[in-house]
């Protein structure tokens, strides 16, 4: 196992699409959605342990999910978290793990990946990275994992790539646009052309290639963390970044430097891939009985003449559903949702709509 490998796991977020039983104090990455033993954080860890040794492995994330991924994460030391004091989107996190591990090793090469993803072919996916790490360690550029479309999806940003390859791999292709996620009719034509991937968040690239990508194309951004090189990995650290986070501009690694770099490629991908974003992709993955019900946990759950829903209740509860077809159903933390399948984009507005009446009580 290589010791040059290193992973940053971005675990910050508050997974609002699958309120109610994700919340802002116990967000969807620290959640067992599918019964396994494991929550979704658990299983990105594990995941890596395959790549890197376990002290190369990073977890940055709010403050307030300190203790949880301590808690979930146990093999961490404290210097393997980094707690952002304030949500400031994925490019200030990645600047400051970035440089954070450049201070430990500077011929790092970084994987970094959201908490909250799921593979299914985990021998696949470990090729992939495999390979990409090796590309981003003999060339000067930041590459991208793109998945494969099996359908026009607008949940996702898409990838658009060129015939041209890296020297020395044919497969990793250079970029030629990264846009966000796009209506039904621009999807379709996306996928119907066949030189568009879905873009998963997951990127390889050495410290020298990211940190240059910075300076360029966030020079403020970068001048704000290397400021703090001799404070990382120190008692000095904590103080340093609380300071920085507040002169941070809120902006994604997409918008700040993939969208603009002239040396992004991508990896065409296909391991069994979800960002398991919305209940949606959760009723996709689950086991379903045969006429389409995906129903976690089922023991107390009874349907009559009901069909294509996705029922997620508490273990203690007796719930009967009647002539009920294409339908998201949850129950948890004193909350029930009841919303059609076609309709599960609007939650997170539903969300927002119910903080605005009641305050975070329910939030």
């Amino acid at each position: 196992m290589n010791k040059d490998n290193f992973v940053l796991i971005m675990a910050g977020g508050v997974g609002s699409r699958f309120w109610p039983v994700s919340r802002i104090e116990h967000p969807k990455q620290f959640i067992d959605f599918f019964g396994v033993g494991k929550t979704l954080i658990q299983s990105t860890y594990d995941r890596f342990l395959k790549i890197c040794p376990p002290e190369n492995i990073f977890v940055v994330t709010n403050e307030i999910y300190t203790d949880l991924v301590r808690k979930q994460l146990p093999g961490l030391s404290e210097n393997q978290i980094l707690a952002e004091p304030i949500m400031r989107n994925t490019a200030p996190c990645i600047a400051y793990g970035s440089m954070k591990i450049a201070e430990i090793n500077p011929n790092a090469t970084i994987i970094v990946a959201p908490s909250d993803h799921t593979i299914a072919n985990l021998d696949s996916f470990i090729a992939s990275v495999e390979e990409a790490i090796v590309a981003a360690r003999e060339n000067d550029c930041l590459i991208t994992l793109g998945i494969k479309p099996s359908r026009p999806d607008t949940s996702y940003g898409y990838i658009q790539f060129m015939d041209n390859t890296l020297p020395g791999d044919d497969r990793i292709h250079k970029v030629k646009l990264i846009t966000e996620k796009p209506n039904l009719d621009l999807a379709k034509s996306f996928v119907q052309s066949g030189d568009f991937l879905w873009n998963a968040g997951i990127f390889i690239w050495s410290v020298n290639a990211i940190s240059d990508a910075f300076s360029t194309h966030l020079p403020e951004m970068y001048d704000i963390f290397h400021l703090g090189a001799s404070s990382y990995n120190t008692s000095d650290e904590k103080d340093f970044i609380a300071n920085a986070y507040t002169q941070c501009t809120n902006i994604s690694i997409d918008l700040g430097i993939m969208e603009k770099a002239d040396n992004v490629y991508v990896l065409p991908t296909d391991f069994g891939w979800s960002d398991l974003g919305t209940w949606a992709s959760v009723y996709d993955m689950a086991d379903k009985d045969y006429v389409g019900n995906a129903v976690m946990p089922s023991e107390q759950v009874m349907m009559f003449n009901s069909s294509n829903c996705m029922v997620n209740v508490p273990e203690d509860k007796l719930v009967i559903l009647q002539g009920l077809h294409d339908y998201i159903v949850v129950e948890s933390n004193n909350t029930l949702l009841i919303c059609p399948r076609t309709e599960e984009q609007s939650v997170k507005q539903i969300v927002a709509d119910v903080k605005s009446n009641f305050g975070i009580k329910f939030i």
